[in-house]
């Protein structure tokens, strides 16, 4: 049998963290470890290995933003991000998405959502649609073409697929892509699979989140 999800909880109000757990092992997924403020996440993360963390912004002594960047940048390729917020297009969840978050809850999130937004993103899935993440990213991405942060380089990109990530960033989904350049959904499949793998991406989020800071696509495009 194939080990159980495993999950870290990171908020600064025990009731949440509690709350949160008892939903979530409920559906058999274990909670390995939970942290009141991002420095406990961090050492959580480390001690533990989870499939997924549920990371609050707001939290004293070390945010969980800086958490969720130290957490990605020190060597947890396999562990998902879901960052927690109490504030629909928080601009901490664009910056968060930027670092490598694979997407964002509400608090207010029903339980079943939450269980289904936890095993998404442990399958390898980003939460965001990328009609949400357009509208983060429109409004929070940098307006100044001097000061956007060119971190990816395109140009190992064919022709193709940077006319693909253009159609995914504007918020098509693989079938509306697959329609609009007249190609079967397993190729679509395949060229944002490609995609993701040339530019060192997590998942879908953070090709939109590139397509907009590299000013392939600017903010009001609709493709």
């Amino acid at each position: 049998m194939s080990r159980p999800l495993r999950a870290v909880i990171a908020d600064d109000q025990a009731l949440v963290r509690t709350g949160f757990g008892m939903i979530l092992a409920a559906d058999g997924i274990e909670v390995v470890a939970e942290a009141a403020n991002g420095a406990e996440a961090v050492a959580a993360v480390r001690g533990t290995r989870p499939d997924v963390v549920l990371m609050d912004i707001r939290m004293p002594q070390m945010d969980g933003l800086e958490a969720t960047r130290r957490i990605l940048a020190g060597g947890a390729e396999d562990t998902r991000i879901l960052i927690l917020t109490t504030y629909d297009l928080d601009h901490y969840v664009y910056t968060a998405l930027t670092v490598g978050a694979s997407g964002f809850l509400l608090k207010d999130v029903t339980p079943e959502h939450l269980v289904a937004a936890v095993r998404l993103v442990r399958s390898g899935d980003a939460l965001l649609a990328p009609t949400i993440t357009r509208r983060l990213v429109e409004r929070f991405a940098p307006r100044d073409d001097a000061k956007t942060t060119l971190h990816r380089d395109l140009s190992e990109l064919t022709p193709r697929e940077v006319e693909v990530l253009r159609l995914l960033a504007t918020g098509l989904s693989n079938a509306e892509l697959a329609d609009r350049l007249t190609l079967s959904p397993t190729t679509v499949k395949t060229h944002v699979a490609r995609i993701l793998s040339k530019l060192g991406l997590r998942d879908r989020v953070q090709a939109v989140v590139v397509a907009y800071e590299t000013g392939l696509v600017s903010p009001g495009s609709r493709g």
